[in-house]
C-alpha cells in the first residue's frame, strides 16, 4: 500500500519515518492545503496521514483509491465523515494522546482567571504592589466547575479539579458518572441546570453540527453572573461575538480560549481588546512527550491498517 503525509507543520517527522522504515514503507511528505492540492497529489495514495488539509465529498469522489485517513489529533472536523463512510474510507484519530497536557492547560487557564494571575502580574510590573486590585477572589472549595463533555480529557480535568477542592458538575449526552470508574463525585446535570450553577464552565465536547455555536448569546445569558468560560476543545463551539459582548457587559468575569473558530484568531476579532479574555495559540495539547506520542501512534496505526491488522481508533464505519 502507498502511504503519504498530506500535510504536516511539525518541525520534523523523524519519529514517523523511523517506524515506516522499519515496516518497509517509504512515505513522502506533501504540503497539501486545499481540495485541489489533495486531488492533484494524493491520487495514488491508499493511506493518508492528515493534519489540516480538507477531505471533503469532492475530494473523496476524486480519490477512489483512498482507503484510510489518520488524523493528527482528536478532532476530525476537517474530514467529511459521511462522505468518507460512503466512499469506503476508514477514518482514524488519536483520542488518547496529550490528555494530561490538555487537562493541565485547562486547569492552568482556570486558575489564572480565578486568581487574577495575568492582571496582577501586569500591575506588579507596572509598579502597583497592591493585592486589592485582584478583589474579589473566592476560595476554591466554595466554587462549582461545570463541564460540557465528559470524555477522556473532561474526566481528567474533573478529577484534578475535584482534588483541588472544587465542586464538579457535568453534562454529557453519552456518559453518566459512576462508581465503577471513580467519577461518581461528578453530579450529572442538564445544560439548563449547569449554566446558572457553574462558577466556571469548561468545554470538552467535540465540534459537530449539533455543538456548533452551542454557547451562543442565549446560552451565555443563562450563565451565572460573574462566571468564567474555558475552552480547550474546538473554537466553533462558542459564538465569539456573543462571548465578546458578554465580557464587555461584564456578565462574564472572564474567559480563556486555547482554540478559536478561525485560527489564528483574526486581527479584527472583538476578543483581542478584552483583557479579561486569555488566549493561547492552540497549544494545550503540547509537550515534548505528547508530540512524540502522537507521531508514534499515527504512524503505528497506518502500519497496522496497511498490514491488515486490527486498528485501534476508528472514527467511522465505512460502507
Amino acid at each position: 500500500m502507498n502511504i503519504v503525509f498530506s500535510d504536516l507543520d511539525h518541525a520534523n517527522h523523524d519519529v514517523e519515518a523511523a517506524i515506516f522504515r522499519e515496516a518497509g514503507f517509504d512515505v513522502p511528505l506533501l504540503a497539501c492545503r486545499s481540495e485541489d492540492d489533495l486531488i492533484a497529489h494524493v491520487a495514488d495514495a491508499d493511506i493518508v496521514l492528515n493534519q489540516y488539509a480538507p477531505f471533503t465529498r469532492r475530494v473523496f469522489q476524486a480519490l477512489p483509491r483512498l482507503k484510510q485517513i489518520i488524523r493528527y489529533g482528536v478532532g476530525v472536523n476537517n474530514v467529511d465523515l459521511a462522505a468518507a463512510s460512503e466512499a469506503g474510507v476508514q477514518v482514524c484519530n488519536v483520542p488518547d494522546y496529550g490528555m494530561h497536557e490538555v487537562s493541565d492547560h485547562a486547569i492552568a487557564l482556570t486558575l489564572a482567571l480565578l486568581r487574577r494571575i495575568v492582571p496582577m502580574n501586569a500591575a506588579s510590573h507596572a509598579g502597583r504592589w497592591e493585592y486589592a486590585e485582584a478583589i474579589p477572589i473566592r476560595r476554591q472549595t466554595t466554587l462549582t466547575v461545570g463541564l460540557i463533555g465528559l470524555g477522556r480529557i473532561g474526566r481528567l480535568y474533573a478529577t484534578k479539579m475535584h482534588a483541588l477542592g472544587f465542586n464538579v458538575i457535568g453534562y454529557d449526552r453519552f456518559y453518566t458518572p459512576n462508581k465503577d470508574d471513580g467519577t461518581d463525585f461528578i453530579r450529572a446535570v442538564s445544560l439548563d441546570e449547569l449554566y446558572p450553577q457553574a462558577d466556571v464552565v469548561a468545554v470538552f465536547c467535540p465540534l459537530t453540527d449539533e455543538t456548533h455555536h452551542l454557547i451562543d448569546s442565549a446560552a451565555l445569558n443563562n450563565f451565572k453572573q460573574g462566571a468564567y468560560l474555558i475552552n480547550t476543545s474546538r473554537g466553533g463551539i462558542i459564538d465569539e461575538n456573543a462571548l465578546a459582548e458578554a465580557l464587555a457587559s461584564q456578565h462574564l468575569a472572564g474567559a480563556a480560549l486555547d482554540t478559536t473558530e478561525q485560527e489564528p484568531l483574526p486581527k479584527d476579532s472583538p476578543l483581542w481588546d478584552k483583557p479579561s479574555c486569555l488566549i493561547t495559540p492552540h497549544m494545550a495539547w503540547y509537550s515534548e512527550d505528547a508530540a512524540e506520542e502522537l507521531k508514534r501512534k499515527v504512524a503505528q496505526e497506518a502500519v497496522r491498517f496497511a498490514r491488515g491488522e486490527p486498528i485501534n481508533w476508528p472514527v467511522n464505519t465505512p460502507a
